[in-house]
């Protein structure tokens, strides 16, 4: 993992499209900025890995489903 410090107003740089900025900072907490393009999907960590989660679980709900049918094919 790269650390930086930065401090208010300052960014940095990924690639060439994406800038995430420091915008505020309050006792404890920072705000960012994040400029990307419209394509990039930008999620707080937390809701990223509830998306994953559900994702997940629609697959194996698809597959269960397919595994019923298959099972079940002569009773259709």
């Amino acid at each position: 993992m790269l650390v930086l410090t930065r401090k208010l107003n300052q960014s940095i740089q990924i690639g060439e499209e994406i800038e995430v900025k420091v915008v505020s900072i309050d006792g404890d907490q920072i705000k960012l900025g994040i400029s990307a393009p419209k394509e990039v999907d930008i999620y707080r960590k937390e809701i990223y890995l509830e998306i994953q989660k559900e994702n997940n679980q629609a697959i194996i709900n698809e597959i269960d489903v397919l595994d019923f049918l298959k099972k079940n094919q002569k009773n259709i």
